[in-house]
């Protein structure tokens, strides 16, 4: 089992960066590929990023490419998402997920078995 909590949540103006935090605890956490995902009011959960169980793999939606960032610390089993020039449409619930199968990084939803509680993301214009 894992066991994921996100944090750094908050409201920010257009514009402006917030960076996501994903803490993992559990058997071997560190093996793991992880993603984020985003939940708008009235909207399916959407893929945001992922990324490998080394780090060296990443994949982004297109709608957040060249803004936000993700990364792993493994020694601390934290996944951080730095979101840059963030707009109100941005605003959204956000997940971490994780897989102890995936090999690599893929953004459909089920594919993840893990999955964090969600921290608010609010973009004001």
């Amino acid at each position: 089992q894992v066991q994921l909590v996100e944090s750094g949540g908050g409201s920010v103006q257009a514009g402006g960066s917030l960076r996501l935090s994903c803490v993992a605890s559990g058997r071997t956490s560190a093996n793991y590929a992880m993603a984020w995902y985003r939940q708008a009011p009235g909207q399916e959960r959407e893929f945001v990023a992922a990324i490998s169980r080394s780090g060296g793999i990443t994949s982004y939606a297109d709608s957040v490419k060249g803004r936000f960032i993700i990364s792993r610390d493994n020694a601390k089993t934290i996944m951080y998402l730095q979101m840059n020039s963030l707009d109100p449409e941005d605003t959204a619930v956000y997940y971490c997920a994780a897989s102890p199968v995936l090999s690599t990084v893929v953004s459909d939803s089920a594919r993840y078995n893990y999955w964090g509680q969600g921290t608010q993301v609010t973009v004001s214009s």
